[in-house]
């Protein structure tokens, strides 16, 4: 029997090769800006979102797409998101966390 947690985190891969850096107009995926993916049997999504700089003007928006992407895949019943390597990474952490109160 297939482990769904390997499905829904294709799924999510899947989801987020849909999430285009409009800076560079490729896939947040082949970017390598989503780390560390993992998915629960449960359906709880954990990644690390990395932005391309330090200072990378579309940090905020990349990372509230990156949310609703993994989000609207099927069998996700909650994500964690860390942001790394940016140089305002705890407030877009906090602010990208309460999106869903």
């Amino acid at each position: 029997m297939s482990d769904p947690s390997v499905e829904l985190k294709a799924s999510v891969e899947a989801a987020l090769q849909q999430v285009i850096d409009p800076e560079t107009g490729i896939d947040v995926m082949r970017m390598r800006l989503v780390e560390d993916l993992d998915v629960t049997p449960e359906g709880k999504v954990s990644y690390t979102f990395r932005p391309s700089s330090p200072f990378c003007p579309m940090a905020v928006y990349l990372a509230v797409q990156i949310k609703a992407a993994v989000k609207q895949v099927a069998g996700v019943t909650g994500q964690e998101i860390r942001v790394d390597g940016y140089i305002e990474q705890e407030k877009l952490t906090v602010l990208i966390s309460k999106e869903d109160e």
